[in-house]
């Protein structure tokens, strides 16, 4: 049991979880119906010897979870908007998927939400989008708020973390140092560094396009309990997912030419 300290920095850039603050080298988080099986994904991630991800140190004094703090920065800058980034992060989520090889898939409470129809192969992180991977010296070394994270394909959590990192959204939405990216390329790399196999390359737009109707859905349903779900959806989270949907229609040929 850790006691708690006063010098508390809150850290933001999460969606999902408020509250999360900094102490020392912790980070402290309210914990949910989900945090034992998070738990024990880290503890299983730490005893495979993946680096990237916090290590569980236990509970404070008031009720929080205490993880480690991984250092570095998260976000996109102009480095971590580039290519060598890009293919930093590809296999960064193939060495965590590797990682997870051994890990039970039933037996656990998750946060669930949107998924592929296929067997799971994996635990997912399933919100690797920027604020959530960590870098040093420009070099992806981390992911961290594994809120999200649940059985699924490898190919789901692939084409989740591209939605944020190709990105796969109309311009209007994306991040100004991705405004004028060459999407079809940057998939192609990802793909190329995580070692994708060609029978999912050809599925991996027919899946962004149902991860798009699902993802749509499960925010509407979790907005109506209120709180941040509420808050992003009226913030526009629901015409986002549309206006992503209706670009990947417009632009399906070309990006399937840089796949295949």
């Amino acid at each position: 049991m850790f006691a708690t300290l006063l010098h508390e920095i809150p850290l933001q850039g999460g969606d999902v979880t408020d509250g999360v603050v900094r102490v020392g080298d912790t980070v402290r988080r309210p914990v949910s119906p989900a945090t034992p099986a998070v738990h024990a994904l880290l503890r299983h991630l730490e005893a495979a010897g993946f680096e990237g991800a916090p290590r569980v140190l236990g509970v404070d004094g008031l009720g929080r979870e205490v993880l480690s703090f991984l250092p570095g920065v998260s976000g996109l800058s102009a480095a971590s908007a580039g290519e060598e980034a890009l293919a930093g992060v590809a296999g960064l989520l193939r060495e965590f998927h590797d990682a997870t090889a051994g890990f039970p898939l039933s037996g656990h409470r998750w946060e669930g939400g949107s998924n592929d129809d296929a067997p799971p192969q994996i635990i997912g992180h399933c919100d690797l989008r920027p604020d959530n991977v960590i870098f040093r010296d420009q070099v992806p070394v981390g992911m961290i708020d594994f809120d999200l994270a649940r059985p699924t394909t490898r190919l789901f959590d692939v084409v989740t973390t591209l939605r944020h990192w190709a990105p796969i959204a109309d311009p209007v939405d994306r991040h100004p140092l991705l405004r004028g990216v060459e999407v079809g390329e940057r998939l192609r790399v990802f793909c190329d560094v995580y070692g994708v196999p060609p029978r999912d390359r050809r599925r991996l737009l027919e899946l962004a396009r149902l991860r798009f109707h699902r993802s749509y859905e499960v925010m509407r349903t979790r907005a109506d309990g209120g709180g941040n779900w509420a808050r992003m959806w009226a913030d526009g989270a629901g015409e986002r997912i549309r206006r992503a949907s209706a670009w990947l229609d417009s632009h399906e040929d070309e990006l399937y030419a840089h796949l295949i």
